[in-house]
């Protein structure tokens, strides 16, 4: 039979083998303030997305998210910072659409899309519409086909950048109408713009945001969404609905953590999304610069992830589209 002395230490050395509270306390999530690395510089409508969530992300984690611009190389300056940041939480990746081009244009990185990302959540759906200038005569697709059909060098289009949704879009549409479209990458979607408001430009596919002053201004027409459903300006039909089926190209914004990164975190990191894309006044905001706010839906944004990839390769066989 143990003495009472005897009895005593063994508690006291038991008790000594059970984590401190401030040791509990460390390993919960987050523990520190957590760093957003957005792939875009700022100003842009990507980064005003992630920074109109970001207060309402902190008010549910506990902690403040500093948003960290890493603008550059086709978002892959953004994505090597998370690529080599601990699988914790608390260094995260908002991107784009780009996101899944990247892989296809940059071929060299030390770090690989798939195996080294893991999706937190969506944030938000972005638009893209194909437009004339509002001197063009034409007012629907049919219309836009028909013109470049008729014209033997085809008909010239705009668009923010290489391997944007915008060429994408355009390369899909010259491939499935079987017209012929010449692809003018631009630095941006205001100058696209600027260049349709002028007359001096065929053709855009760009966001809602870029064209609508334009739009507004009466010298430019917006004529088919680029994704499967309605949206950026009210009243202009899908593509789809046009009269090209199944046509659905979108860009969006995501956010993103190392691969490793454990399930608990990740679903808490998911609930904050939820929570500040939920928010009546983040979704106004959002809507103002022609993007739709999402609930986060990680499984689906990796299923969006599988489906955008399997198309790009398809498109790139098929047409021989080029994104480097």
């Amino acid at each position: 039979m143990l003495s009472p002395s005897r009895r005593r230490l063994l508690a006291l050395s038991g008790a000594a083998l059970l984590p401190a509270p401030a040791v509990l306390a460390q390993r919960a999530f987050p523990n520190r303030p957590i760093r957003l690395v957005v792939a875009f510089a700022p100003g842009g409508n990507s980064d005003t997305l992630a920074r109109l969530i970001t207060p309402k992300m902190s008010a549910v984690l506990g902690q403040n998210i500093v948003v960290d611009n890493r603008g550059g190389a086709g978002g892959t300056l953004a994505a090597g910072a998370v690529a080599t940041a601990a699988a914790d939480g608390h260094t995260l990746l908002f991107d784009a659409a780009s996101f899944v081009v990247a892989q296809f244009v940059q071929r060299s990185t030390p770090f690989n899309y798939e195996r080294d990302f893991v999706p937190v959540g969506n944030v938000a759906d972005v638009p893209y519409i194909l437009a004339v200038p509002a001197n063009a005569g034409v007012r629907d697709l049919k219309g836009f086909l028909d013109k470049a059909r008729a014209d033997r060098e085809g008909t010239s289009y705009g668009t923010p950048g290489v391997g944007s949704p915008g060429h994408l879009a355009g390369a899909l549409l010259a491939h499935r109408a079987g017209v012929k479209l010449e692809h003018i990458p631009y630095r941006g979607g205001s100058e696209v713009a600027r260049d349709l408001a002028a007359g001096t430009l065929p053709a855009g596919i760009l966001t809602a945001n870029s064209l609508n002053p334009v739009v507004q201004g009466g010298r430019a027409v917006p004529i088919a969404v680029t994704s499967g459903k309605r949206g950026g300006i009210p009243g202009v039909p899908t593509i789809a609905e046009s009269g090209v089926p199944d046509f659905d190209i979108t860009s969006w914004n995501a956010i993103f953590c190392r691969s490793g990164t454990p399930d608990e975190v990740r679903h808490r990191l998911a609930e904050a999304i939820d929570a500040a894309t939920s928010d009546p006044e983040v979704r106004s905001r959002f809507n103002d610069i022609g993007a739709e706010a999402t609930a986060a839906e990680p499984d689906r944004l990796g299923e969006r992830l599988v489906r955008e990839r399997a198309l790009i390769q398809q498109l790139v066989r098929d047409t021989g589209i080029s994104l480097g």
